[in-house]
């Protein structure tokens, strides 16, 4: 129709001669023309067509949320029932840490050189599992911990203690030497510490009779060991379970802290807490921790404050009832000798030690960690220096152990700000911070 009008409307078309001049009038020719609701019909349609678009692209987000909730549940779960599935031992793992020294064993080395997990080599444990005496073919002496089969919680704990481990070195905290996730199996290798654990010997049961000298040492190497994850480990770290059970005794009854199942990393050092569900073992729990989920340093010098009241009287914590804490408090007595409380202090103490000279600074310290509130708790470095100084009342060096350094710890922080001297440990910090955090 537009070819035809062009070429009437532009004299195109020649007529023959016989013909007289014309003009062309167009008629009216509807088929096409854009009258009467043909217009709001065509926008009806696209407006529809939009609304459509949109409705469909808003489901298909909502389907892409949903499929990838559903995906991160799902890992989240695997994760649960296996924390090591993402772990993989060769070099392009990114998911596995890097440990320093520790090695990866298989079931069948571990099941040798514990005699098949025989019930001989079987040291101890607790609600995660089993711990086992083995001997590697060097003749080196080591504790396996191995988690029960389907214990969920201690396969979370377990890699907790892996990644944590591969950051710490100190001589006052136990050293990691390999892992195995072989089959399904999830197990710890550590040096072998042959005087078990502070409670052990507090309780008897491991025949060491510890004297007052050499409990203000185990107070002085069990506080180093912290003040080491507060301050110097990177990212620093809250142990969550400080108490006598976890504190294990060399042959030199040198303290070391272990155990590492619940431990938080302060990944943000801005932050003064970590808020987090309550855990730990009753006795020992921080009540302002306990009160407000808000985790701090300062938890662990409440369980610290307890341990060194067990040091003192022999006893757990809550004992027929009865809570050292409070028994100390209400007990004591300032203006009498001892603060008059022999009745409270364990006989050992009193039969094998003439020379109590620092008690009082070790008692008022020890309740010092145990107040209500953590602002008005030292830290674990003040500690430190403070049974330091208890241990030269008393006449003793408190470095006589160490074949490193005789520095105190204010000497070491104001020398190099390393208070326990370059050499009397090896620490590597330059690991990517933990993916895991335990609730």
């Amino acid at each position: 129709m537009s070819l035809v009008n062009f070429a009437f409307s532009n004299q195109i078309y020649k007529p023959p001669p016989r013909f007289g001049p014309y003009v062309f009038r167009a008629n009216p020719y509807n088929q096409f023309s854009d009258r009467g609701g043909s217009s709001s019909s065509n926008m009806g349609i696209i407006i529809g067509a939009a609304v459509g678009a949109v409705v469909l692209l808003l489901l298909l987000t909502l389907a892409g949320v949903y499929a990838l909730r559903q995906r991160k549940r799902a890992d989240r779960a695997t994760d649960q029932n296996n924390p090591f599935a993402k772990w993989n031992t060769s070099k392009s793992s990114i998911d596995a840490p890097q440990l320093m020294g520790a090695k990866a064993f298989t079931f069948e080395e571990l099941k040798k050189c514990t005699e098949n997990f025989s019930e001989a080599n079987d040291v101890g444990g607790g609600g995660y599992g089993k711990v086992y005496r083995g001997i590697l073919p060097s003749g080196q002496l080591i504790a396996i911990k191995r988690a029960q089969q389907g214990s969920l919680q201690g396969g979370l704990e377990f890699k907790t203690e892996i990644e944590l481990l591969s950051r710490v070195h100190h001589k006052n905290v136990v050293r990691l030497l390999g892992f195995c996730f072989d089959r399904s199996e999830q197990m710890l290798v550590y040096e072998y510490i042959p005087n078990g654990s502070l409670r052990d010997s507090l309780s008897g049961k491991s025949g060491i009779r510890l004297d007052w000298t050499r409990r203000l040492k185990i107070a002085l190497g069990s506080g180093k060991g912290l003040a080491y994850l507060h301050e110097l480990a990177d990212p620093p770290i809250i142990h969550r379970d400080i108490k006598s059970n976890n504190i294990l005794l060399d042959e030199n009854l040198t303290a070391k802290v272990a155990d590492f199942g619940l431990s938080k990393i302060v990944g943000d050092p801005e932050k003064t807490h970590v808020t987090t569900q309550v855990k730990g073992t009753m006795g020992y729990l921080d009540p302002e921790y306990y009160m407000t989920n808000q985790l701090t340093e300062k938890s662990d010098v409440y369980g610290f404050g307890v341990v060194m009241l067990e040091l003192l009287t022999g006893k757990s914590p809550i004992e027929r009832g009865k809570y050292v804490v409070r028994e100390v408090k209400t007990k004591m007595n300032k203006s009498r000798s001892l603060y008059d409380l022999q009745e409270l202090m364990d006989t050992t103490i009193i039969a094998s030690s003439s020379n109590l000279k620092g008690f009082e600074k070790y008692v008022d310290l020890a309740l010092r960690c145990v107040e209500e509130e953590g602002v008005n708790r030292p830290s674990m470095g003040e500690v430190v220096k403070e049974i330091e100084n208890i241990m030269q009342l008393a006449g003793l060096n408190p470095n006589v152990d160490s074949a490193s350094s005789s520095r105190t710890y204010e000497e070491a922080i104001k020398g190099s700000g390393d208070p326990y001297g370059k050499d009397s440990f090896e620490y590597s910090g330059n690991f990517p911070a933990s993916k895991l955090e335990p609730q």
